[in-house]
């Protein structure tokens, strides 16, 4: 028989290993011994893997007057790399109709919806015990919460009436962990963390027999940026969605750009006028704050657009004009707005607007006023918002998941883990010619409504918002290049409250009113 020319070299090796003499001293044993230890060495450095677990409890709350019974169940998911190894233990709770309950036996055709927060680098917290689950703190609008004992009072604005309710926190953040040979990279960036939701949806939609029911994705601040990436990954791999809530949305993250770049100050604009309306800064302050907003979204989309867009060479009398303007819209000197080139980023904007009462206002939501200890500083120490109901938050969380969802965890909860996440997050992404651009999720989402023409999509807006201003919801949204019939499917919010609409109980009872009706257009009852 022929030996092949290309099996010849193959051939004479093996002649050639088989016919070496095995000495005392040969290497193999030792090189077997060092790929031993570098395996040992490896995993030593891997983080312990825990073994799945949930724990199910049954209550009931009241809505719409109805008392509706539900089970809750808190538990992790371990979800995997592609080679079957166990990478992330995700926590969730997830709120389910109990048998007996509404609907009862039509599980596989009643609403789900996934929630989540953002950061990148927060837990679910916020959404979990101050929104539309089941229960909630009991807010205090725009007052901060006093100390403990906080109240956790059952929601009647819940949407368990509607969808049943998953709370998911991100890897990294509350009781989700990194686990096994897993490393930060693998998870904190824009892709990556869409890839592990989608891989956790997946994961709980095949667990609970519920493939053919419709789904909900609902995202808070950077959890609607996840929104839009996690539609379009979960869309590639075959799973399409009814609606998506986009809750204080940055689709765009550009606006957080300062020189060179005006855009971000037209559309901060109408938030810093409903703050300085709210603040009683507006001279002759009108009775209604949507109508005058109108006129400031149109002078920022007109008038304020044009002068910015002439940079340096716009004349003093235009200044002139302009700082004006501005100065009947957002409470500040036109002194003030002239030295600042008519540009007031929102960090100046929130020093400057209570300056002479020595006070601050939130970035969160524009209503909370706080201290610094240097009133002549350039911007705030920090967020009022945040500091008024951050510890209320945490602290009647772990409560509540001690005693009522009997999810007993050796671990800390974590409302967030900035420090780690957000300062180590990825957001590089290529576009679609292979270039790596600025994080925009724009174009995820409109690829994701042009293949299903009937995603509906709610987007919902705080007035007082100045981490994610509604104005640039409202231009990202309408800048997607979608045709009539399709952008017709985007239904807007807007809410007198700030960052965490469900801050506001009266805000919190007209979001429900809206999601109670986008739900039932989105995923009609048969």
């Amino acid at each position: 028989m022929r030996t092949s020319p290309l099996l010849a070299p193959f051939a004479l090796a093996l002649l050639l290993v088989i016919g070496s003499p095995v000495h005392a001293d040969d290497d193999t044993p030792k090189d077997a011994a060092k790929t031993a230890q570098a395996d040992k060495d490896s995993k030593k450095d891997e983080l312990p893997i825990p073994p799945e677990r949930s724990v199910v409890s049954k209550h009931s709350v009241r809505i719409d007057g109805r008392a509706i019974a539900y089970k809750a169940t808190a538990g992790t998911l371990l979800i995997k790399d592609d080679k079957g190894k166990p990478t992330v233990s995700m926590f969730y709770v997830a709120y389910t109709l109990d048998k007996g309950g509404v609907d009862d036996g039509k599980a596989g055709k009643r609403p789900v919806t996934f929630m989540y927060n953002g950061g990148p680098g927060s837990s679910t917290m916020w959404l979990h015990m101050g929104s539309f689950g089941p229960v909630r703190v009991a807010n205090r609008g725009d007052q901060p919460i006093p100390p403990p004992p906080y109240d956790t009072v059952p929601n009647e604005y819940s949407l368990l009436d509607k969808t049943d309710l998953v709370f998911i926190d991100a890897p990294g953040t509350g009781w989700s962990q990194l686990v096994g040979a897993a490393k930060g990279k693998d998870y904190y960036g824009v892709d990556q963390d869409a890839a592990a939701f989608a891989k956790f949806i997946t994961r709980y939609v095949g667990d609970n027999h519920r493939w053919n029911s419709p789904k909900f994705l609902f995202g808070e601040s950077y959890g609607t940026t996840r929104s839009a990436v996690l539609a379009k990954v979960l869309q590639e791999q075959g799973m399409e969605l009814n609606g998506i809530v986009l809750m204080s949305s940055i689709l765009d993250f550009n606006v957080w750009a300062s020189t060179g770049v005006d855009h971000a100050y037209i559309v901060n604009l109408p938030s810093e006028a409903a703050i300085a309306w709210y603040h009683d800064k507006v001279p002759n302050k009108p009775a209604d704050i949507a109508s005058f907003l109108a006129k400031v979204r149109q002078f920022a989309s007109t008038d304020y657009t044009l002068a910015l867009a002439k940079g340096d060479a716009i004349t003093p009398a235009e200044a002139d004009r302009i700082a004006n303007q501005l100065s009947q819209y957002i409470g500040l000197s036109p002194s003030y707005i002239k030295d600042a080139n008519l540009r007031i980023g929102p960090s100046r904007f929130r020093k400057e607007l209570l300056r002479d009462q020595r006070r601050t206002v939130g970035r969160l939501d524009g209503r909370f006023e706080g201290i610094d200890p240097d009133a002549a500083g350039e911007t705030p120490d920090g967020d009022a918002a945040s500091d008024a109901a951050t510890g209320a938050y945490l602290a009647a969380f772990n409560q509540y998941a001690d005693t009522q969802l009997k999810f007993d965890e050796d671990r800390a909860y974590l409302p967030n883990n900035y420090g780690v996440i957000n300062r180590g997050w990825d957001w590089k992404r290529k576009d679609s010619h292979g270039f790596l651009s600025s994080p925009y999720v724009g174009t995820d989402l409109a690829e994701t409504m042009r293949h299903n023409p009937h995603l509906k999509v709610f987007s919902a807006n705080g007035y007082y918002d100045l981490a994610t201003p509604f104005y640039a919801t409202e231009f990202d949204l309408g800048h997607l290049g979608l045709d009539p019939a399709i952008s017709k499917n985007i239904e807007y919010g807007f809410y007198p409250s700030g960052h965490m609409i469900y801050f506001d109980v009266d805000a919190l009872k007209q979001v429900k009113a809206d999601l109670a009706r986008f739900y039932d257009e989105a995923a009609p009852r048969s």
